[in-house]
């Protein structure tokens, strides 16, 4: 990460590699594509708690992620406390109702028809723990100078997906909730006014009754998301 004075460059050496062989790499590959596949959006959540030590190490993963000049513009914020989610879900379903309402207007409307979405988040309080991703718009020193950020919105998607993964190989679930704008919740989680929410993952195991979008189920074939130019 970037550290004021600290402008100078040091190669090491690769400390990891994981290279296998052509046959085993398809072989890992494709067994990782299926195992994804079955990771699903989910809305209905159990009562059973999760170790904070599981959400931290999947975090931690999350952390890892390749970043614009390596300056991890992002924070998490694992909640469990039943009073702040509370108040979460209040000024979300606030917005929601204004959003179905008509504020979002008939095509965006018409496209959520399918999903089964509605201004009710229950999700929101039933969840053992909401993340809250935060983008870091800007940096700041040790001694208060601000620092530019680089590729923030590809950085931090980029370390939203390492943590949905994680979670998935973690046997828990997720949904992905967009604030809209929510404007609180820097505050609400002690965070500096130079970072936005992004994201909340409602996380936790599905309810025995979870069910999800049979829309969800259809995904574009391949060769309409990919190109080969060999």
């Amino acid at each position: 990460m970037y550290r004021k004075g600290e402008v100078s460059y040091e190669a090491l050496a690769l400390p990891d590699r994981v290279q296998m062989p052509p046959d085993a790499a398809l072989a890992a590959a494709e067994a990782f594509r299926d195992y994804m596949k079955r990771r699903h959006s989910v809305r209905q959540f159990a009562s059973d708690p999760v170790p904070e030590a599981v959400i931290a190490a999947c975090i931690a993963t999350a952390a890892g992620a390749p970043s614009g000049a390596n300056h991890q513009p992002w924070h998490f914020a694992a909640i469990a406390d039943p009073a702040m989610k509370a108040q979460i879900r209040a000024a979300s379903e606030e917005e929601e109702r204004a959003f179905y309402a008509g504020g979002g207007g008939d095509e965006w409307l018409a496209a959520l028809e399918p999903i089964g979405t509605g201004a009710d988040k229950p999700h929101l309080t039933d969840a053992p723990w909401l993340i809250v991703v935060f983008a870091q718009r800007y940096g700041v020193t040790q001694d208060g100078a601000r620092y530019k950020n680089y590729y923030v919105p590809e950085s931090v998607g980029i370390a939203t997906g390492f943590l949905i993964a994680a979670l998935h190989h973690a046997g828990l679930v997720c949904l992905t909730h967009t604030p809209n704008p929510m404007r609180f919740l820097p505050a609400l989680c002690g965070r500096p006014a130079q970072e936005k929410a992004v994201m909340i993952l409602p996380v936790g195991y599905p309810a025995a009754e979870a069910t999800v979008p049979a829309v969800a189920k259809r995904k574009k074939r391949l060769d309409e998301v990919m190109s080969v130019f060999s």
